[in-house]
């Protein structure tokens, strides 16, 4: 949860407006989950609410994707970045 709390907070609403999906798949979405991932979602004065970063790594578990939680969009490239050079210094 206090990782929720430091990141970017976006309402359900807000959310489903930007995707162009109706509020209903969200509040499923967090709620009961897709291929057995969840969107992490919390309550704050009687709104729920979830976050930028919660959704990108719901939408990464849901296709397939492996990321680690707690990096930053911007820390996870540079990982990939350092392990593309590591493979090419060994020649593969």
């Amino acid at each position: 949860m206090s990782v929720l709390l430091n990141e970017t907070r976006v309402s359900l609403l807000t959310l489903a407006r930007e995707l162009g999906v109706h509020v209903s798949t969200v509040w499923r979405w967090s709620l009961r989950g897709v291929r057995g991932h969840q969107l992490k979602c919390f309550s704050l004065g009687g709104r729920r609410y979830t976050t930028r970063q919660a959704f990108t790594r719901f939408l990464a578990a849901t296709n397939g994707e492996r990321i680690v939680v707690g990096q930053t969009p911007r820390q996870r490239e540079r990982a990939i970045d350092l392990a593309e050079k590591e493979l090419d210094a060994l020649g593969a």
